[in-house]
């Protein structure tokens, strides 16, 4: 077998788009989906992204095997698709040839390509979940990001919802937002400053297994969004509905896809079918703190 790496998607819980801005984000690793990449000759995913971090390793570390690339995250959604490419393609890159990368070394590396090589407006909480993996609470008010472990199995069930045909891609929603921080509007900067406090919130709720306190910090995530920016009826629909079925939820990130935070297994179930009813796609959130590299 070839050398292969695997990436996780990801969903934020609370305190999203606030990472571009010095703000703080709660996000997990998802075992559902992932992006796998092997060294070899292949028809190779995502063209774009893989030929920009082939070239970029070469420039960093004067080699680059020839990578294939598959993905099962849906794209577009707000799941960490492009991102899971980038660096499940990095650790295979890195695995075969003999370079180490600590994971928030890694992750800064994925943002760079994606912003400095391709234009991608982006922030860099998708590329830290995916590289450190589990739960993790990150904090970009300082210098160098700060990412500190969370326990999952103290989190309440939850499930992620999307839709295909409402795919929207976060570059928009990124852009819009970067322009607006940078001239220092009032609304925006305060609003970044809130999602912080309430990413904070959500990893104190999660570490104390306080259920109520961590579904107020991820609806008001998705409150402030709502009241900075103009969203897609049909992602703002998801939203509703997993509220009148009695669940928190929040935008994974800026695509469209949501995560709902349940009361129990039963409950989780009832949001689900719910969800269903108006044509998403649901499936439970189990944490994803597997290894992600294999040398053979």
């Amino acid at each position: 077998m070839p050398t292969e790496a695997r990436a996780p998607a990801r969903a934020a819980l609370a305190g999203n788009p606030s990472d571009g801005y010095r703000g703080a984000v709660v996000g997990i690793a998802l075992q559902g989906h992932f992006a796998r990449a092997w060294i070899g000759d292949g028809d190779p995913l995502a063209p774009d992204l893989v030929e920009a971090t082939l070239a970029r390793f070469r420039r960093e570390f004067g080699c680059a095997a020839p990578v294939s690339v598959e993905t099962t995250i849906p794209r577009s959604v707000g799941l960490g698709g492009s991102s899971a490419i980038v660096i499940a393609v990095l650790r295979a890159l890195c695995a075969e040839h003999a370079v180490e990368l600590a994971p928030t070394a890694l992750a800064e590396l994925a943002l760079s390509i994606e912003v400095d090589d391709l234009g991608i407006s982006a922030g860099l909480q998708d590329r830290l979940v995916q590289s450190h993996g589990g739960l993790v609470l990150m904090d970009f008010a300082g210098e160098h990001p700060v990412v500190e472990r969370l326990d999952p199995r103290l989190l309440p069930p939850l499930l992620v919802a999307w839709q295909d045909d409402a795919a929207e891609h976060s570059g928009v929603v990124h852009s819009d937002l970067r322009a607006r921080f940078g001239a220092g509007e009032p609304a925006v900067r305060d609003a970044m400053a809130a999602l912080a406090r309430h990413a904070h919130a959500a990893a104190a709720a999660v570490s104390a297994q306080d259920r109520e306190r961590l579904c107020a910090a991820v609806d008001a995530s998705f409150d402030i969004r709502a009241e900075l920016l103009e969203l897609d009826p049909r992602h703002v629909a998801m939203i509703r509905a997993a509220r009148d079925a009695g669940a928190a939820a929040n935008y994974t990130g800026s695509g469209g896809a949501v995560v709902c935070v349940c009361a129990d297994l039963d409950h989780r179930e009832s949001v689900a079918h719910r969800l269903r009813a108006g044509g998403s796609k649901v499936e439970a959130v189990v944490s994803d703190q597997a290894q992600y590299t294999r040398t053979t």
